[in-house]
């Protein structure tokens, strides 16, 4: 059995650790309405941005390809994985959840006989890849989101992505992160980036009685050339945001699950203390009792 100097210690140190996940509770909360204001404000212009490049591919020429960031290399034989996760830990499976959903695509494509390789935005991701798939991770980048997410963190990891396709490094973008539904709900979302997914809106624009009503200038195939890029920096930004807010929503409801069990955990702790101490007192009466009546 535990003195009570020893309980005493403990009971300290929960107080002390309870104050903390109090107060990360707090600072998740207050980053998390910014956060989720910002995810929520980019989905409209990130959707009408592909609505918009599908549009624009439907009224190509008839057989014309297209830039290559619209159709690809025409090869489906290297997948690159770009996966978003965070910096830092204490919020329960939320990297996780990227993760899992990262290792199933992986171990399809290797089942299929294709080549893998990773691009990690986030070190938890590496971490968490690398004892099986280390092999494929390519490049880590670390520190975004320290001070707000900015478009300048999207135009860095577009950049990247879209020189190792100059480079003939993959042929099959996809991007793995964790969409915000709500504070304690994060979904697991796939979406491809390269070669570009027609969508009902390329279908409609692909139709001839619509697209004879728009004549473009320049061309359509130039103006994708443009917003091809921009479209994919676009896709990358939207997928941090929602990272961010995913992110800060698991924080803050880890912290605020640490919050209560330290809570429980001390109203424990106090009762096993207040039950000892009077354990104490009572043999001490006893032994003085005792030892009146023996004299």
């Amino acid at each position: 059995m535990a003195n009570l100097k020893d309980l005493r210690v403990r009971i300290s140190s929960v107080k002390s650790t309870r104050k903390i996940t109090s107060a990360m509770k707090m600072v998740a909360a207050s980053k998390l309405r910014r956060a989720q204001s910002a995810a929520e404000a980019a989905r409209p212009y990130a959707e009408r941005m592909e609505r918009m490049v599908g549009s624009l591919a439907g009224s190509l020429p008839q057989g014309a390809p297209g830039p290559a960031l619209l159709s690809g290399n025409g090869n489906d034989r290297v997948h690159l994985v770009v996966l978003v996760t965070s910096d830092r830990g204490y919020f329960g499976g939320f990297n996780s959840y990227a993760v899992r959903n990262a290792k199933q695509f992986l171990n399809e494509k290797l089942a299929q006989g294709k080549e893998v390789k990773v691009l990690c935005v986030g070190r938890k991701g590496r971490e968490q890849l690398k004892r099986e798939y280390g092999a494929y991770i390519l490049e880590t980048f670390e520190g975004m989101g320290r001070k707000g997410m900015s478009y300048g963190d999207a135009l860095d990891v577009a950049g990247r992505i879209t020189k190792l396709f100059n480079e003939n490094s993959f042929d099959v973008a996809t991007l793995i992160y964790n969409r915000f539904k709500s504070a304690i709900s994060q979904i697991p979302t796939r979406h491809q980036l390269i070669p570009f997914l027609f969508d009902a809106a390329s279908e409609e624009a692909g139709d001839p009685a619509l697209r004879s009503m728009y004549e473009f200038e320049p061309s359509e195939e130039e103006i994708l050339e443009k917003l091809l890029p921009r479209n994919l920096a676009t896709q990358v930004f939207r997928a941090l945001l929602e990272s961010f807010a995913s992110e800060q929503g698991a924080r803050m409801t880890a912290m605020d699950n640490a919050t209560r069990n330290a809570g429980d955990m001390l109203n424990a702790l106090t009762l096993r203390y207040n039950r000892t101490r009077q354990a104490n007192i009572t043999k001490e009466l006893i032994e003085i009792i005792s030892g009146a009546e023996a004299l």
